[in-house]
């Protein structure tokens, strides 16, 4: 007779036989880190949200989400120069998520299709002055706007934007688009007067019955580098000159123009003056390529579009037809040093980009109001020293970015609205960084980056079109899923998948997992695997 086979059957629902937490020495937990491109953005955008949204084809979620904090997707998505695409982790794989182009794709749809910000909120009874319609002073007037707060915009120039309509050519940003994003603003309720300077922020605070002010003027005056000039020379400012031309003043610069410095605005004032009709264009800067503050993108273009460099270079001294410079060399600590060898340069006209400054004399009867090296000395929740007065953008120094101005605006905006209530502004939580060694990057595949397209440089130098393209709805969708979620589950079921003890529970779309503790024995297989660095293990508590 043969033997019956051997069986032994468990009753799991009223054992632990088959139970191992009680292994356990660590124990996974899911946790939200700060991505890369979030921590990098200025304006303190929540672009791994916003991101999530485009990913899923839902682009006016996408545009709510990126709107919550700054009001300008078009602008932008032209005029930023992405330091979240430069913290990007994707680089590691192919290249960075094109963040900046989806970004503008968003906000050239809100223009399309008329999308609109949330209303207000419930009416406060406070009143805030903003000095300056710049992108700080705009960003700040949107955020107060939406809390309730009435506010009161005064510009100086006859059109509103700053430094986004009178320092940035319209082949960079079109004024249709600067146009229709603060149009958005006043349609909130925003009241927006232009041709109005405030010369004492003082007497109109007190007269008008301001609770609040934030100054945001900008750095609107170029420095002057006190060169000899003869009578005969023509020496141009360069932040006038873009000015002069947003407002329909023509420059007679002549076919032979020399730009005297090495920043942003100095390539853009040698780009505007080829589509003037400069025949030969020099920009000459004292230091080296690798030194120099403009943006390679900039100088890439200029270069493209037939501006010549003159490297090591100053200009002694500018005569009629014609510049004298001194070559210069680098010392050790990188620092250019005369060398006193000279030569000539033919050039109808030379102008100075050699930087700004702001005029602070608004603020001469404010009382505590210190001011430095041509900025106002603001604390953490940029208010001044006098109570009430805030400051931000280029006024405070900083990194004068038009990304860095909202992103001022809009945390001044907070600290305004805590002053007006009584309380303290509330601090945004620390959180760790999604590093690139937190991550699978084997789990993601090649995918080569979408690029804009380009207006041919043989055609840009007759016209001030716009040299940049967007993204079609296609491309914008597939860049947008380029994005790898760093330090966030994006719910890829890789843990529910590998677990060996199913201790993985899926809460169901949207709502991400759980652990069964009963079940997880601490084997960190769902940390090694997770593609996103979203899973720690913790020491068991005992």
């Amino acid at each position: 007779m043969k033997d019956k086979p051997f069986a032994i059957t468990l009753d799991v629902g009223s054992s632990l036989a088959n139970k191992t937490g009680s292994w356990r020495v660590e124990r996974p937990v899911y946790v939200d880190r700060l991505s890369p491109c979030n921590h990098a953005c200025p304006a303190g955008e929540d672009i791994q949200g916003w991101l999530y949204r485009a990913e899923e084809g839902d682009y006016e979620g996408a545009w709510s989400v990126l709107v919550e904090t700054n009001p300008f997707p078009a602008v932008m998505g032209r005029a930023c120069f992405r330091p979240c695409e430069a913290a990007c982790n994707r680089s590691g794989v192919d290249e960075a998520v094109g963040i900046n182009a989806i970004e503008r794709f968003l906000g050239d749809q809100a223009i399309d299709q008329g999308w609109e910000v949330p209303v207000p909120g419930p009416a406060t009874g406070h009143r805030v002055l903003v000095v300056g319609s710049g992108p700080a002073g705009l960003s700040a007037a949107y955020h107060l706007c939406r809390l309730g707060h009435e506010v009161e915009i005064h510009e100086a120039a006859p059109m509103p934007g700053g430094m986004l309509r009178y320092g940035i050519p319209a082949y960079r940003l079109p004024r249709r688009v600067v146009d229709a994003e603060i149009e958005r603003i006043t349609a909130m309720g925003v009241t927006l007067v232009t041709g109005s300077p405030i010369t004492d922020a003082s007497s109109v605070m007190a007269g008008d019955g301001f609770d609040a002010a934030f100054v945001a003027v900008g750095a609107q005056r170029g420095r002057d580098a006190e060169i000899p000039a003869g009578d005969a020379a023509r020496v141009v400012d360069a932040v006038l000159l873009l000015h002069g031309l947003e407002e329909g003043r023509r420059p007679g610069l002549g076919r032979r123009v020399v730009v005297y410095g090495g920043g942003d605005t100095a390539m853009d004032v040698a780009r505007t003056a080829e589509r003037l009709g400069a025949t030969d264009t020099v920009v000459v800067y004292r230091r080296t390529r690798d030194r120099m503050p403009a943006h390679d993108e900039e100088v890439d273009d200029a270069l493209a579009e037939g501006v010549r460099m003159r490297w090591l270079s100053t200009v002694a001294r500018a005569e009629g037809g014609r510049l004298v410079l001194e070559h210069m060399d680098l010392d050790d600590e990188g620092l250019p040093r005369p060398t006193g060898e000279l030569e000539e340069l033919e050039a109808d006209s030379l102008v100075l980009a050699l930087g700004q400054d702001a005029d602070l004399s608004l603020l001469d009867d404010l009382s505590g109001v210190r001011t430095s090296g041509g900025t106002v000395e603001v604390d953490p929740d940029q208010m001044t020293g006098c109570s009430g007065v805030f400051a931000g953008g280029d006024v405070t120094g900083g990194e004068r970015t038009i990304t860095g101005a909202v992103g001022e605006g809009r945390r001044a905006a907070a600290s305004i609205d805590a002053f007006m209530d009584g309380r303290a502004p509330t601090r945004p939580l620390d959180r760790p960084l999604a590093a690139a060694d937190r991550l699978n990057l084997w789990y993601f595949e090649d995918a080569p980056r979408m690029l804009r397209p380009r207006l041919e440089a043989a055609r840009r130098r007759t016209n001030f079109d716009e040299v940049v393209g967007g993204l079609g709805a296609d491309e914008a969708l597939f860049e947008a899923r380029r994005c790898m979620s760093c330090g966030n589950c994006f719910e890829c079921d890789n843990c529910f998948g590998v677990c060996p003890d199913n201790a993985v529970i899926k809460l169901g779309p949207g709502k991400r997992y759980r652990f069964d503790l009963d079940y997880c024995k601490g084997c960190g297989i769902c940390v090694q695997e997770c593609p996103c660095g979203a899973i720690d293990l913790i020491p068991e508590p005992r």
